[in-house]
């Protein structure tokens, strides 16, 4: 077990959001993790001005990415609505970035990764949207 989870286990009690599955969590967090390197190593690879677009996609994948990592990283601060919110966003961008980084995906070994990233992280976001609608609210 690694050290966010270990922490995030220990005010698991403090969190609004009970029932919150921690492993499934972690996945998205460690998804994050990936995607935002991924992006920012794929937007500094690439050049040209045709690459204008994909670049900065990329780094703005990178930024949803890191801001959804920092709010799963403070659960007792957990608002399921704005949670809720954020996971759409970041899944939309990272569709969006995972469709642009393809179109270059056979001139870039970097871009193929970095879409395959960003699909991992958008299929994490739906799960955990997914289970944040079964969550008992109270």
């Amino acid at each position: 077990m690694n050290m966010a989870m270990q922490m995030m286990e220990m005010h698991a009690a403090e969190m609004p959001a009970t029932g919150m599955d921690m492993a499934m969590m972690q996945e998205c967090i460690e998804a994050c993790a990936a995607c935002e390197q991924a992006c920012t190593m794929c937007a500094s690879s690439l050049m040209g001005d045709e690459m204008m677009k994909c670049r900065s996609m990329c780094m703005n994948s990178a930024d949803m990415a890191n801001m959804m990592m920092r709010m799963m990283m403070r659960p007792a601060g957990m608002h399921a609505p704005s949670m809720m919110t954020a996971l759409q966003a970041t899944m939309s961008m990272s569709n969006a970035c995972a469709d642009e980084c393809m179109m270059h995906a056979e001139t870039s070994d970097d871009a193929k990764m970095c879409a395959d990233v960003n699909r991992e992280l958008a299929a994490c976001c739906q799960k955990m949207m997914d289970a944040m609608g079964m969550m008992p609210t109270s």
